[in-house]
């Protein structure tokens, strides 16, 4: 199929022209819209960050239009030169986003039109703005994991290296956030590198359901335009094609999926984020944040607040409430597209943009800054290994250790434990550790006991002799890093 050559920008129309006419479908309309409802429903000053997915997928679809010969190659080149223009004008802030065109989608077209004509006008052929923005959010998003991958790669090896530094240092770790049983802090660390380990490869998962192209379905039917959908996803790198029109245009399970993933990253932050704040208070002094990260008071000089780990803590109930925002956007819309899907836009880029703020400035506060001169990370997370070990101690950590040595010499566990619940009331009662206590009060509550029941009492023997795969030994703690090198390489 043949068309004219493009209009010169000469008989282009004139940007007063075209906005005379502002809306695609105006004519059909007796009076302009009012000024309130251009506000209440333009998208343009929030859409516009899809601008270059708006043009990277209009070059695909003009190249098919071209290849199928629905357009000519004069056209398509027309095309191809103003949106370049249009990409100069807006990487150099000369571009002018008019409200009265409402989205991204009609300032680019509009402004297309302004510099080559009718040939601007030809790119709409076999498509509509509804697969058009399916088309550009996913592709948006799908730039957005990438780079959200490579972020949640960088707060995995800033873990790894705090691990790294502290494979012997002793941490209480707790359940009911009660004392329960030494652990190396390195161990606890990796904890975490295992469930951000995980945010990736779901993010993984869900690219695969984003990178699906809508585009060729038009408003809501196909078209009758003969459309190479695979070549145009080809194109656009994408995996395939949505392969049903309706659900093409009104699906915004990828947008939900991938905001129920970010959630579960937050939480994961979040997580992390109680137990700095808790390490850090004066009451655990487990460990320093480097000053950079914290606030002081307004009032009391003395106060170091962790302000990063609790406004992260905060931000986690935001990205939690855009998921349920976008579930309950969906539920209760027909086929096919409706203007409620305008509202996935906010949710979604917040999303994007507090997970990958959050993200990004987590890797650096717990590993540090790289010291270009010592080529050494500096700053993050200090441990205080003292104060760990002290309350390690305080909490009969190694109580499950001397009911273990009792069954290893012949007692069944649960008589083991009544024992050790004895043992430990009474090292309360005198106000010492359970390895405080001497080896004859400990023979008076079983005479199986021997003088090396003081091995398995220390909290170094204790996290010695979890040594087995995922324990908290040293060794194996050593053999997870290693792997966790090998894998984050």
């Amino acid at each position: 199929m043949s068309s004219s050559p493009a209009s010169s920008p000469a008989s282009a129309p004139s940007h007063n022209q075209l906005d005379t006419k502002a809306q695609a479908w105006s004519a059909l309309f007796s009076e302009p819209m009012s000024d309130l409802v251009k506000r209440y429903t333009s998208s343009v000053f929030f859409d516009k960050r899809l601008w270059q997915a708006d043009i990277a997928g209009s070059l695909a679809h003009a190249d098919m239009l071209a290849a199928q010969g629905i357009i000519g190659q004069d056209d398509h080149a027309a095309i191809q030169r103003g949106m370049a223009q249009i990409t100069q004008e807006i990487e150099s802030g000369a571009f002018e986003w008019k409200l009265d065109l409402e989205d991204v989608h009609l300032n680019i077209e509009a402004r297309l039109t302004q510099l080559v004509g009718d040939a601007g006008k030809r790119l709409h052929t076999g498509r509509s703005r509804n697969d058009q923005v399916a088309t550009d959010v996913r592709l948006w998003l799908r730039g957005e994991i990438d780079l959200i991958a490579d972020l949640l790669k960088e707060l995995q090896v800033s873990l790894v290296d705090v691990a790294e530094r502290n494979v012997d240092v002793i941490l209480p770790g707790f359940t009911h956030l009660q004392v329960a049983q030494p652990v190396s802090f390195a161990h606890h660390m990796l904890a975490y590198v295992e469930m951000f380990a995980r945010d990736a490869e779901r993010m993984q998962d869900v690219r695969r359901r984003v990178n699906v192209l809508p585009l060729g379905s038009a408003a809501l039917a196909g078209t009758t335009y003969p459309l190479d959908r695979e070549r145009v996803a080809r194109t656009l790198g994408m995996d395939g094609v949505c392969q049903n029109s309706l659900d093409a245009v009104s699906d915004r399970d990828f947008a939900i999926e991938f905001t129920a993933a970010a959630s579960l990253c937050m939480v994961h932050v979040s997580r992390l984020s109680e137990e700095l704040i808790i390490w850090m208070s004066q009451n655990f002094g487990f460990i320093r944040i480097a000053d950079r990260f914290t606030t002081g008071s307004s009032i009391m000089p003395q106060k170091k607040n962790p302000d990063v780990p609790e406004l992260a803590r905060g931000k986690t109930g935001r990205v939690v409430g855009h998921l349920m925002g976008l579930i309950t956007l969906m539920k209760g819309q027909p086929l096919a597209y409706n203007k409620d899907n305008q509202e996935d836009k906010e949710p979604l880029f917040d999303t994007v943009d507090t997970l990958k703020d959050t993200l990004r400035i987590f890797a650096e506060m717990v590993g540090g800054q790289l010291d270009p001169a010592t080529g050494r990370k500096e700053g993050g997370i200090t441990v205080n290994p003292q104060a760990m070990e002290q309350a390690a101690k305080k909490g009969y950590a190694t109580a499950t250790d001397l009911a273990d040595y009792l069954v290893k010499k012949g007692l069944p566990f649960r008589d083991a434990h009544e024992t050790v619940a004895h043992a430990v009331k009474a090292a309360t009662s005198h106000a010492v550790d359970l390895s405080e206590l001497p080896l004859a009060v400990l023979q008076g509550f079983h005479p199986a006991i021997e003088k090396d029941v003081f091995d398995a009492l220390s909290l170094r023997g204790s996290l010695n002799a979890r040594n087995t795969l995922g324990g908290t030994a040293p060794a194996q703690v050593r053999a997870q890093l290693a792997r966790h090198r090998s894998r984050l390489a």
